[in-house]
């Protein structure tokens, strides 16, 4: 059972296409600046709301805070998966758009103002494409900060950056995932407290906070029904948004803040994609990891409540 996070009353749900949808939304400060909007939290694969469980507290006094759960994890609807060769299929298109939708829907839903959006891994990515799709309806986001955002390698647009084995692989690779007894193996195999703990000990290199709240916090959905339809679906995302496509031709000011020791999103990349105007600034963490807002609160909470106070408005 997970251990309670946020207080009950923070907790909502809404429907949108037929699918529940849960978030947390924190109360309104008096003491919060003038004009300061809300911060919208998008967690990674294998994530959910709880992520940001030392986030919340340090923003909310500043901010008013809105944590997701994206489709097909935490206490959000886990529907079947339908992947782009499934013409035939009734299910949901698990994928960067989709997701991206979902964030806007929710802004427009709440009827947030200038909104400020920051995601972690492939929360990151799907920040971007939300913002893309608010600057295209003439409604942009105030800011994205991206923390380690993933980079999605294996990603068929990467594939010339792949050693050759994996490479010639690259078709059993793909014909295995889209079976979707094998997924559920996989799935089913990952699943398990030491497991996730071996993992979270590779995000999170410094050792800190890998406790057993967290590894509730993510053990738990991963044991609803349809998490492995959401598994199904995120790893057969081979064709899909990478984050320089974005970067290139996005208008809205983006922040970095990195791990500088993220052992699957290497800070080099990230590096590179200072080229592109809209990225104003990379802030380097040394000895953090994947998910260094949980990792190391301290190091990462003054740093981003800076970034999110200093920002412009954002003009159409």
């Amino acid at each position: 059972m997970t251990t309670l996070v946020y207080p009950p009353e923070w907790q909502k749900s809404w429907e949108w296409k037929g699918l529940r949808m849960s978030f947390i939304q924190t109360p309104d400060q008096p003491s919060r600046p003038s004009g300061q909007g809300a911060t919208v939290l998008i967690h990674g694969f294998g994530a959910c709301k709880e992520h940001w469980r030392h986030t919340v507290p340090a923003l909310l006094e500043q901010q008013q805070v809105i944590a997701i759960d994206l489709v097909g994890f935490g206490a959000t609807d886990k529907p079947a998966s339908r992947l782009k060769s499934e013409t035939a299929r009734q299910g949901w298109r698990y994928g960067i758009d989709s997701w991206a939708e979902q964030v806007v829907a929710l802004v427009k839903h709440l009827q947030l103002g200038p909104v400020q959006l920051v995601g972690n891994s492939i929360g990151g990515v799907v920040a971007l494409a939300a913002a893309q799709q608010l600057e295209q309806q003439g409604d942009p986001v105030a800011q994205v900060v991206l923390i380690d955002c993933a980079q999605r390698n294996l990603d068929d647009k990467r594939l010339a950056e792949q050693p050759p084995l994996r490479r010639w692989g690259r078709p059993l690779l793909k014909s295995l995932v889209r079976q979707r007894w094998f997924t559920r193996v996989v799935f089913r195999s990952v699943v398990q407290r030491g497991v996730i703990r071996k993992v979270l000990l590779q995000a999170y290199p410094s050792g800190r906070n890998v406790d057993e709240q967290l590894i509730d916090i993510l053990i738990t959905p991963a044991q609803q029904s349809g998490a492995d339809e959401a598994f199904h679906g995120f790893i057969n995302l081979f064709d899909d948004r990478l984050a320089p496509e974005i970067l290139e031709t996005l208008h809205t000011p983006v922040a970095m803040i990195w791990g500088e020791k993220d052992p699957w999103e290497p800070i080099a990349e990230a590096e590179r994609w200072l080229r592109f105007p809209c990225v104003k600034s990379l802030h380097r963490l040394p000895g953090l990891g994947h998910c260094p807002h949980d990792e190391d609160p301290g190091a990462v909470n003054d740093t981003l409540k800076t970034l999110l106070t200093q920002v412009d408005q954002p003009t159409c």
